[in-house]
């Protein structure tokens, strides 16, 4: 009998390693599952500060390539007005004033180069295909030997600032 109860005893304590055996298994199991998604939320977190950082690095270049856009602006039309004075017909005028119109002149030239140095270009529209994109039509007109949708004169020069349009050209369009 003390046999058989030693044996007994020996398979109780068998049996109870078995089922700490089971609740490890669930506890790794319940670890490994809570391990998974704490995982996964550091890879969307990452992500996620990682978009984040592209878009406010794209944002950043976006205003550093586009910062003197107001400026421009508000200088295009100092060069019209200056532009229009350099376009008057200056045979006639007496000596002083065409020395007046001369200074006009290189004033002109100097804020157009200046203009063009900061990447400020015209929009070249005159004898070329209307584009929207480019241009915006304020007049049209039947003219012969022109085929249809065709710029045939520019009201208001247009400009582009590096690849963007800052002014689109006023043009008189053939139909």
């Amino acid at each position: 009998m003390k046999e058989n109860n030693e044996e007994k005893i020996e398979t109780l304590e068998e049996e109870k390693p078995h089922k700490k055996d089971k609740k490890a298994n669930k506890e790794i199991a319940k670890l490994e599952e809570e391990k998974n998604i704490l995982n996964d939320k550091l890879l969307r977190v990452t992500a996620e500060m990682q978009n984040m950082k592209r878009r406010y690095e794209e944002e950043i270049s976006r205003i550093y390539k586009y910062e003197g856009e107001n400026f421009i602006k508000k200088t295009l039309s100092v060069l019209d007005n200056f532009e229009r004075a350099v376009n008057m017909d200056d045979d006639n005028l007496e000596d002083e004033v065409s020395k007046f119109l001369s200074g006009f002149k290189l004033i002109y030239n100097d804020l157009k180069n200046n203009l063009i140095s900061v990447g400020v270009l015209e929009v070249e529209c005159l004898d070329k295909p209307f584009d929207p994109n480019t241009m915006e039509a304020v007049l049209t007109e039947k003219k012969d030997g022109v085929d249809k949708g065709i710029v045939i004169e520019v009201m208001q020069k247009g400009y582009i600032y590096n690849d963007k349009i800052i002014r689109p050209a006023m043009v008189k369009v053939s139909e």
